[in-house]
Formats: C-alpha cells, sequence, structure tokens
C-alpha cells in the first residue's frame, strides 16, 4: 500500500468536495433538524454522496464509514481498511453562515488512523498527514508549539449538544477549571480543525467528550505527526471508538490529564 499515492487520490477529491461545500454556502443550503439542536444541512448530504461515490469508485476494495449515512462501526474488524468521512464538521457554524468549518477524511486500519486531511475550502486551509511523514498546512511542514506550562497555554474544547442538556456540570466543571489555569479557551465549533490548529502550533491543547470518529480520525494523525500527544482523559491511548480525547503539544499534556481524569462524565460526580 503506497499511502503517499492514496494521499494525492484523497486530495484531489478533497479539494472537489470543498469546491461543492464552497457552492453551497454562497447559495444557501437547506437547514432539517436531526436531534433537538443538532442540524444536517442540504451539503452534509451532498458533499458526503460525492465522496462515498468517488472513494468507492477508485477504493473499491475500502469500506467507508461517514457521519450522515452510517448505521453502526460495529462492521468494522481491528485490521480492516476503512475511509472515515466527516463532509462538513461544523454544521451549525456553516448553517449560520459562519466559515468555520471543514471536511475530514482519513484513511484507517482498526484504530490506527494512516492518513488524513482536514480542509476548510472559504479559508483556504489545508492540513493533511500520513503515518511517519510528517504534518502539513499548505503544503509547509508544522509542529506543535512549545509553551508550557498550563498557564501560558490557549486551549480549544467543544460541548456536546445532546448531553449537555442533560448534565450541563459535567462540562463547564473542567471548562472553569481550564478558564482560570490558562490564558483562554476557544470554543469554534470543529473538532476537525481544532485538532489541526494544535497541530500547526496555534493552539497547544484540546479536549472534549462524545465526539464521533469521523470528528477525530484526520485531526489525531495531524497531531500525532506534528509530534503532539493524543490521550483520553486518564491519560490512556486514545481510542476513536472511546468517548474522552486530550490533545496537546506533549509540554502540558500531564497537566491536562491531572485536571480532566476526574473530570470524565462517565464517572464524574458534581455533587
Amino acid at each position: 500500500m503506497n499511502l503517499e499515492k492514496i494521499l494525492i487520490k484523497l486530495l484531489e477529491k478533497t479539494y472537489q468536495a470543498g469546491d461543492l461545500l464552497k457552492f453551497y454556502y454562497s447559495r444557501g443550503s437547506e437547514v432539517t433538524h436531526k436531534g433537538t439542536i443538532d442540524l444536517v444541512t442540504e451539503a452534509d448530504l451532498e458533499v458526503e454522496a460525492f465522496l462515498k461515490r468517488e472513494l468507492s469508485t477508485i477504493f473499491p476494495e475500502i469500506s467507508i464509514l461517514a457521519e450522515e449515512s452510517h448505521s453502526d462501526w460495529s462492521f468494522l474488524s481491528s485490521q480492516e481498511l476503512f475511509f472515515c468521512i466527516d463532509p462538513l464538521d461544523g454544521t451549525t457554524n456553516f448553517a449560520h453562515g459562519l466559515p468555520w468549518f471543514a471536511i475530514s477524511i482519513a484513511l484507517l486500519r482498526g484504530n490506527e488512523p494512516l492518513a488524513g486531511i482536514v480542509y476548510n475550502p472559504v479559508k483556504e486551509e489545508l492540513f493533511y498527514a500520513i503515518r511517519g511523514g510528517g504534518a502539513f498546512f499548505n503544503h509547509k511542514r508544522i509542529q506543535v508549539s512549545e509553551r508550557s506550562p498550563l498557564i501560558n497555554c490557549l486551549l480549544a474544547t467543544g460541548f456536546p449538544v445532546s448531553k449537555i442538556m442533560e448534565k450541563p456540570e459535567y462540562f463547564f466543571k473542567p471548562f472553569e477549571e481550564f478558564m482560570i489555569r490558562t490564558r483562554g479557551i476557544r470554543r469554534f465549533g470543529s473538532a476537525a480543525l481544532d485538532l489541526a490548529y494544535v497541530a500547526a502550533g496555534k493552539y497547544d491543547g484540546f479536549f472534549e467528550a462524545y465526539l464521533k470518529p469521523w470528528d477525530t480520525a484526520a485531526g489525531i494523525l495531524l497531531v500525532q505527526e506534528a509530534k503532539g500527544k493524543v490521550t483520553d482523559y486518564h491519560g490512556n491511548p486514545f481510542n476513536l471508538f472511546k468517548h474522552t480525547i486530550i490533545a496537546s503539544n506533549a509540554l502540558i499534556h500531564d497537566e491536562m490529564v491531572e485536571i480532566l481524569k476526574n473530570r470524565d462524565p462517565e464517572n464524574f460526580k458534581p455533587f
């Protein structure tokens, strides 16, 4: 398997999908609900259909896991190659006319990303990596920041809208702790871009709970290939199919784990 050749094909289709997203962004896209707050747009569906069709034609032997059309991911074996696609990460931003969203595509074998792309077509920001080959932003090599300790750092996070309405304190408590221990926290609504920005050294760290594989698959490879570190809230090796993530420049990782290990929403008792 030649990852560089695969990446070239993926980049070609990513640019084409980006053009499709820009078309819907400028024209406007029909919006529907797939939950109380969660949105899905015409652009989500059309871009996903395009990518699935094109990748299935080029790589018929590789399975595809995609956000809008998945049923479950239990069919994936530990050694199986598959593409993991988010056609529009940041749908709410897109629907409100905010240019902070991205296409995320990754090639994985089981839990291990082998190639990953995150692309914001409106801002023309392209991030990509292959396993063992480094991480790049607009074709220039990138690396995580060298800032530490935590008080000197800028973090990013997000809140799971489907969960936060039930138990908001599970998510606001760690946010409050980081607010007083860092230079600040940004919450821009696209985990794929947040991870890409950690890889590029713009953010020093990122944390979030209840993300899905398509939110993180490409981004975690970017961070790892940019010499950063990715784990769960307890400092264990990150697993795409689990529910918490910390990504950092590695220098502040232990500090982040120390705060978050007792704030895992699966076992956190706030009162």
